[in-house]
């Protein structure tokens, strides 16, 4: 990088990791880092903890509370950038929300990636009564983005988050559509120069970052680095190969997980329903809405057992509801043994890895809520996806090892753990003790843990470095997309009673196409409807990775293929007949911040439509 470069560029790279039980920020100093050896920290974010009390921590909650207009006084609200506000986002808000989940406006990140809802709708919280004021997945997004950019503004004003290279973090498994919502949230936050990044590759970063160029030490060519990623609303795996090229170590992506909405969400709700029964064996029976509130205090009594090993018990207190019910607020509490006991035979099972998820059949009607993964079974899925990526690295250059003809699933020689979940002892030796299980049963080496990660701050950190990276500075983590990219054509066909056109998959994005690349499919026409509503149907695969720009599939596997959202649009006429049938080339780009675009070029004209992955839904809550 020359001078002139490194003078115009912004001083800092942030990190932003928007996760869906906590937020945090990270930065790394350009100008006072030196190749592997980074000047970087980590922002203390005012907020609220109590009515009119601020402080600062590393962590800010992701919840946010929509209190009464009598329930607080003038300025109990107040923050140094700003005098008044109508909510609260931060510990005020998880606190104050625990007795009153009415207000409280919580997973938001989960809310964001459902397509079932409208995500720019005012849905959350899903139960508040109508005098609630209701906001969006969208809006919840932004007001946490916002109010870290406040916060840093307020601590750095020489140098405004808005001029700063930004990377925000998102879930390996996020389709386009979740990801395309959160590069608008984070814009509209105020964010000028922003990246998205997939959160296994972030705590990978980190890790590479904490260890000060020694990671070169524990890791050798043809390792397979497996990164269990379990935060508060989604399971990551992800799979890193080591390579050698030119006599260097390299570190590439070769595999993701498909999305698991599973998480320390559902875990908070298995506790409470654990404790629940408990007070009923007393006599004490609580109401749904209790029970929410229940499920708050122990997501707290969670985090607190995980932090703190020599913590035996935390004591619950669940709100009355009135005398007519109860008479008064219950006290019980939630003991470690009732924790490891809940979350390891409930969501970390043993299990063979010729295991996969369970899967049951669905009533035809069901409240609307986030659709969670059936499986609670967190080692089902593990044993699910290293079984369906057996080959992910068959075709890798420069790996230097094989997996051998007669293993059953790819064998990873270490294991990265991230998210707040494993900073428990007893989960974390369950996973690696069932993996290592799996792995002696075929004759192959026990996986080693890679020590020295930050289960907290990891993939702040690692987004932070993450845009030191970019700039040609330290190690980056070879990667592009997480799957390959198909559009549906819909076959020309004679109609047929009850039949459909078949339909083939065309591949827009092959498999590890870069952020910033385009691809024009080859010499190929296709026809266009304008001037009418059409629908595009799209496909991802996380298994084909052959496949090129232009590859078209009249048959695939179950497994092969997973439908995403459609995209309904209205591209417009311009001078043709409602409903022509325009030839068209197409044009597919992966963007800097990760999302895919698709574009219809005339032949023979000048326009172009362009296709988006919007996220928006008809769904209605």
């Amino acid at each position: 990088m020359s001078d002139t470069t490194a003078t115009l560029s912004p001083r800092y790279t942030v990190g932003i990791d928007l996760g869906t039980t906590h937020c945090a920020l990270s930065w790394v100093d350009t100008h006072t880092s030196d190749g592997e050896k980074v000047a970087q920290g980590v922002l203390e974010i005012p907020q609220l903890t109590g009515p009119g009390a601020v402080e600062g921590k590393s962590l800010l909650p992701s919840f946010m509370y929509l209190p009464h207009t009598s329930e607080m006084a003038p300025g109990d609200l107040a923050l140094p950038w700003a005098a008044a506000q109508d909510f609260a986002v931060g510990e005020l808000a998880r606190t104050r929300g625990a007795a009153t989940p009415i207000r409280l406006v919580s997973s938001a990140k989960s809310w964001l990636c459902h397509p079932g809802v409208d995500r720019r709708g005012p849905i959350l919280p899903m139960d508040a009564p109508e005098e609630v004021q209701r906001v969006s997945p969208l809006e919840a997004s932004i007001r946490y983005l916002s109010h870290l950019k406040a916060a840093w503004d307020q601590q750095h004003p020489e140098a405004p988050l808005a001029q700063q290279d930004v990377t925000v973090t998102i879930p390996a498994s996020f389709d386009p559509a979740a990801r395309e919502l959160t590069a608008e949230a984070a814009q509209a936050a105020g964010f000028s120069h922003l990246t998205l990044l997939e959160e296994p590759q972030a705590a990978l970063y980190s890790w590479i970052e904490r260890s000060s160029g020694q990671w070169r030490k524990q890791v050798r060519q043809g390792d397979i680095l497996l990164v269990v990623d379990v935060g508060g609303g989604t399971t990551d795996l992800s799979l890193m190969a080591v390579l050698e090229r030119d006599g260097n170590l390299e570190l590439q992506r070769v595999a993701v997980g498909e999305h698991i909405l599973l998480g320390g969400d559902n875990m908070d709700l298995a506790l409470a329903y654990g404790v629940a029964r408990k007070l009923a064996a007393e006599g004490k029976q609580l109401d749904p809405w209790q029970t929410r509130a229940l499920a708050h205090a122990c997501r707290s009594a969670k985090e607190t057992l995980f932090s703190d090993p020599a913590v035996m018990a935390v004591p619950v207190v669940v709100p009355s509801r009135g005398s007519k019910l109860i008479g008064g607020s219950i006290r019980t509490e939630v003991t470690r043994q009732e924790l490891e006991q809940t979350l390891l035979e409930g969501f970390f099972p043993l299990a063979a890895v010729s295991d996969q998820p369970i899967s049951r059949a669905r009533a035809a009607l069901t409240q609307l809520g986030l659709p969670y993964a059936q499986d609670a079974a967190i080692t089902r899925h593990l044993a699910a996806f290293l079984t369906r990526q057996r080959g992910a690295t068959a075709q890798l250059e420069g790996l230097g090892s094989s997996l051998p003809e007669a293993a059953t699933f790819l064998h990873p020689t270490a294991v990265l753990f991230n998210g707040g979940v494993l900073k428990s002892g007893a989960i974390a030796e369950r996973v690696l003790g069932t993996l290592n299980g799996w792995l002696q049963a075929e004759g192959a080496a026990p996986a080693r843990l890679l020590a020295g990660a930050d289960l907290d701050l990891a993939v702040a950190r690692g987004a932070a470095y993450y845009g030191y990276v970019r700039r040609g500075r330290g190690v980056r983590i070879r990667g592009g997309t997480a799957q390959a990219y198909y559009v549906a054509v819909e076959s020309s066909m004679p109609a047929i009673p009850g039949m459909e056109p078949p339909i083939q998959a065309l591949c827009l994005a092959p498999f590890g196409m870069e952020e910033g690349s385009e691809a024009t499919l080859p010499a190929q026409e296709f026809g266009l409807v304008v001037g009418e509503p059409v629908h595009f149907r799209f496909f991802g695969s996380s298994v084909r990775r052959q496949d090129q720009v232009g590859t078209t599939l009249d048959f695939w596997a179950p497994d092969e293929l997973h439908e995403l959202q459609a995209i309904e649009a209205h591209l417009p006429a311009q001078g043709r007949t409602a409903g022509e049938v325009v030839r068209v080339r197409l044009h597919a780009r992966i963007t800097e911040t990760g999302v895919l675009e698709l574009e219809a070029l005339p032949v023979g004209g000048t326009e172009r439509w362009k296709v988006e992955f919007d996220a928006r839904s008809d769904a209605q809550p």
